[in-house]
């Protein structure tokens, strides 16, 4: 069969190589100490079966994570084996990594071993008339053997087709499960027949036949000649059960309901960036050598073919020179006349990259250790101020470095470049200093060039743009609780750590800002959108919000009082006392002992306790209900009412939140520490918590809403003419769909029927189903797909919309928002169907999610202007959450700073129709909104 003119189907049994590789090959670290000796063998398989074979068809298979329907079957199933080796354990999510990177299918089914998935596919391969080679190490897998199926042991190149399966065991293929079930198998735990071993499984099964055959004729094994034949039937009488079990056990399943199409398994162009990112990390010097001399050779070429989605995502990095860094150039400042050369040397540059070296991640809490700068690839400085550590040097005075550099740190003509730049800002800021002049900022660059590629952090860019690996804090610092802080760390290694920081942030806005440049809409998106709005958003973290300490705590008692009512009440109802905290407890309640039906099943096969089933069960069972309400005000306690208190600031009485600008994938900001977006509205446990939320005496709150935002952008970007109308007359756009649904006029519309009008305008926008709207509705599905049909009748352009949608996506890769952010996809051409579909129904929404997150943005940059130049001691913007602004206001000109933060939130952009804004006021955020 391999010397077959068409190549084969290649099926890898990832998990016996990985395992061979591990246990094979002597053991290999890189520098950082990361065990990759496993990953070496495993990549090193796949190059020489692919160079051999060229296969038109491929996938790596792997196990799954938990158990298999073998281990129901029976418990003790490889219960021999010991627990996996962290240093195996760690190498696995590299190495499907790589796999994926290298364009190979990767395939991790949940509840069955490899070995299923790998015979199903090869039987579906055969129906299909393609020819399957099987790489594996199992001797197991002798048993998928035959005309069109061939085995190939890589490590030992010995290929083992129907004559080698006889040659090796001693039987033909199709015996091979009875004489695993006969003989055992110790590696798997399968208990076989005592007594039987090879020679005698064998002369079993060739003289009679198997195990069926066996047992219908019991009387003619003492005719056979082996040793024992006498004895052998009334043993495996005796042990029929275990064989039949064990012949179970040792069957590879070939009739899987897995959702993988032969013809979709196919190799893909490698993703040559990303290896040769890997490759660089792991330390494969020969492999990433090759690649960067492929990525040399084909320059941007693969770039100008935007017909696939992963290229597109390749479009973000482009192939980057390994970079080699002369770090005995880096100066470490300890002196006077050299720091006022430096001071020189700054405000003479065009630009400098700035980074600061304080004592902690908290801006609040952190104290400036020292400061670095670079004005040209290569030339970088480090300024230390407070490295305490025993025997340090001696180092100029922070307050002295800090005069001196104010005037350049605050200066607009002076053009900086940071990574994360917000970070430095309030660092500098709880020193007086407030820095201007940021022009870029490496992480929003490439966060806006592909907010789904890759981390955004300076290690992965660095890595990605540039081949350079840079030194880790890790490296320097050490890891977990004895971790150093940056000032007690020499200066030997601080100093180079700190200027790097420094001299890699130049390079890579260099390198990144050419992308931008080639790339208007995402160049103005940086420029006028996420660095301006990164001096913003650290106003607001500096100046924090006040909250209640004592009202909390009240909260967190009565919270307690409910959360112990809640569990009697269910311990009542379900006759027993248990942790409502367990999963496995909670399982055995409501679906063992009580019975409750099975919803959904979580992919090692129990019973799903998840939201969405609690909230199906709970329409009939008030259990479900209780147990809702337990978890929803236990994660309210733990999360806001219990530990808002504790992140007070000590000097500033305030809590203040991080925001975070290079997270999600839509162009949304998020939060942390504490994270306000996730604070409950709909409850009245979620309602309270926002009433601790107060402003300073003499002040109101004010939040400010955008109203139906996403369904305004659905209209503009639809352009149905129905939606734009309804819109622009101003009418409650729920009922006018009802109206239009439903077949009634705008003033018949009942409550139910604006409610299911509701549910189908939200839903479209995050690609409901039908199915999915009738369980929202309690509907029949029917019921569900005729409103959806009326709605489209009505509203045709949102259904044009969404079907160009997606394949604009198919096409490019990518959707953009009204402002050209582009939101990549890279499941869009998925072969997985719950992928594919996953992409298809972000496609729809994501341009709809990300052109609100840019409006806000946009707003917040205008009002920060209004409040900065004309009323800084009247109005504070506090906080963001999703649509809503929330300010602090002088009560004295509360309504007439509200009219103005309203008007200026609803010319924030101009779409095809108008921008509402809700405002309220109140003495507390709830009582606000």
């Amino acid at each position: 069969m391999t010397d077959s003119k068409k190549p084969p189907f290649i099926l890898v049994d990832g998990s016996s190589y990985l395992f061979r590789a591990f246990h094979g090959l002597p053991p290999l670290t890189n520098s950082k100490g990361q065990d990759t000796g496993a990953i070496y063998g495993v990549v090193n398989m796949l190059k020489s079966l692919i160079k051999q074979y060229n296969p038109t068809h491929m996938a790596v298979i792997f196990d799954a994570k938990g158990k298999t329907f073998r281990d129901e079957i029976y418990k003790e199933y490889k219960a021999n084996r010991p627990a996996m080796p962290e240093e195996l354990r760690s190498q696995i999510e590299p190495l499907h990594t790589i796999i994926k990177a290298m364009g190979l299918p990767v395939i991790v089914e949940p509840g069955v071993e490899a070995d299923d998935v790998i015979g199903t596919l090869a039987c579906r391969a055969t129906e299909h008339g393609i020819d399957t080679l099987i790489s594996t190490g199992d001797k197991d897998m002798a048993q998928l053997v035959n005309e069109n199926v061939t085995l190939i042991n890589t490590m030992t190149n010995q290929i083992m087709d129907i004559e080698g399966v006889n040659t090796k065991f001693g039987i033909p293929p199709e015996l091979v499960i009875d004489f695993l079930a006969l003989k055992g198998d110790k590696v798997d735990n399968i208990p076989g027949v005592p007594g039987v071993g090879d020679k005698s499984a064998q002369a079993l099964l060739n003289g009679i036949g198997g195990i069926d055959a066996i047992y219908e004729n019991l009387d003619s094994i003492a005719d056979l000649s082996f040793r024992g034949s006498k004895s052998m039937a009334a043993k495996m009488q005796e042990y029929e059960e275990q064989a039949r079990l064990s012949y179970t056990l040792a069957t590879i399943s070939i009739d899987l309901d897995i959702d993988y199409e032969i013809d979709a398994l196919r190799p893909k162009t490698p993703d040559n960036q990303q290896l040769q990112r890997l490759f660089a990390e792991y330390e494969f010097k020969r492999w990433h050598s090759e690649v960067s001399a492929l990525l040399t050779g084909a320059g941007d070429s693969n770039d100008s073919d935007s017909s696939d989605a992963s290229k597109q995502n390749e479009d973000s990095s482009d192939s980057p020179t390994a970079l080699t860094i002369d770090k005995s150039a880096y100066e470490v400042v300890l002196d006077e006349k050299q720091f006022d050369q430096w001071v020189e040397k700054l405000n003479k540059a065009a630009l400098f990259a700035v980074d600061t070296e304080t004592t902690s991640l908290n801006y609040m809490d952190a104290e400036l250790v020292g400061i670095s700068f670079c004005i040209e690839p290569g030339i970088a400085a480090y300024v230390p101020v407070a490295h305490d550590y025993p025997g340090a040097p001696e180092q100029l005075d922070r307050d002295r470095v800090l005069s001196a550099l104010k005037p350049i740190l605050e200066s607009k003509k002076h053009l900086k470049v940071g990574q994360h730049i917000k970070y430095d800002k309030n660092v500098l800021a709880n020193y007086g200093i407030t820095l201007d002049g940021i022009g870029f900022d490496t992480m929003l660059e490439s966060y806006v060039l592909n907010s789904t590629a890759q981390r955004h952090d300076m290690d992965s860019l660095a890595l990605s743009y540039l081949g350079h690996k840079t030194i880790h804090f890790e490296d320097i610092a050490g890891k977990g609780a004895k971790q150093l802080t940056f000032n007690q760390i020499d200066l030997a290694e601080a100093g180079p750590y700190a200027a790097e920081d420094a001299d890699i942030t130049l390079r890579l806005h260099k390198v990144l800002w050419e992308k931008l440049n080639n790339i208007e809409e995402l160049k103005q998106l940086l420029i006028d959108v996420e660095v301006p709005l990164a001096n913003v958003l650290a106003r607001m973290e500096q100046q924090g919000v006040l909250i209640d300490s004592q009202q909390l705590a009240q909260q967190s008692q009565d919270l307690a009082t409910r959360i112990s009512e809640l569990e009697k009440e269910v311990h009542e109802e379900a006759g027993e006392a248990f942790n409502l905290g367990s999963t496995k407890q909670l399982q055995h309640v409501l679906f063992e002992k009580m019975a409750l039906p099975i919803i959904k099943k979580t992919p090692k096969g129990a019973p799903s306790t998840s939201e969405d089933v609690l909230q199906e069960l709970a329409l009939d069972y008030s259990i479900a209900h209780k147990i809702m309400e337990y978890r929803g005000l236990t994660k309210l306690k733990n999360t806001y009412t219990d530990k808002l208190p504790k992140m007070i600031n000590h000097r500033t009485g305030r809590v203040h939140t991080s925001y975070h600008q290079a997270v999600t994938a839509t162009g949304r900001l998020s939060s942390t520490d504490p994270n306000l977006q996730n604070i409950p509205i709909r409850n009245e446990a979620g309602r309270r918590v926002r009433q601790a939320f107060v402003p300073r005496d003499g002040y109101k709150f004010v939040a400010a809403d955008y109203s139906q935002i996403e369904l305004r952008i659905m209209a503009h970007l639809s352009g149905d003419k129905g939606l734009l109308d309804a819109f622009a007359q101003g009418k409650d756009v729920h009922k006018a769909t009802a109206s239009e649904v439903f077949g009634v006029s705008l003033e018949d519309v009942s409550s139910d029927q604006r409610r299911s009008a509701k549910a189908i305008n939200f839903g479209l926008i995050y690609g409901m189903s039908a199915f999915g709207l009738a369980k929202q509705l309690n509907i029949p599905r029917h019921e569900a797909q005729k409103y959806m049909d009326l709605y489209f009748e009505r509203y045709p352009g949102v259904l044009e919309y969404m079907d160009r949608s997606r394949e604009v996506a198919k096409e490019k890769g990518y959707v953009e928002t009204v402002f050209g952010r582009r939101l990549y996809l890279p499941d869009i051409k998925a072969s997985n169907g719950a992928r594919r579909k996953g992409a298809e129904r972000a496609a729809i929404n994501a341009p709809m999610q990300g052109t609100a997150a840019d409006i806000i943005k946009m707003a917040m940059i205008k009002v920060d202007d209004w409040i900065t130049t004309s009323v800084s001691d009247e109005v504070t913007m506090m906080m963001q959450v999703h649509d809503e602004l929330v300010f602090e206001i002088k009560e004295a000109h509360v309504e007439e700073h509200m009219r103005n933060i309203v008007s200026l939130m609803e010319q924030a952009a101009v779409l095809n129709v108008p921008l509402v804004v809700e405002a309220g006021v109140g003495k507390n955020w709830d009582e606000a909104h």
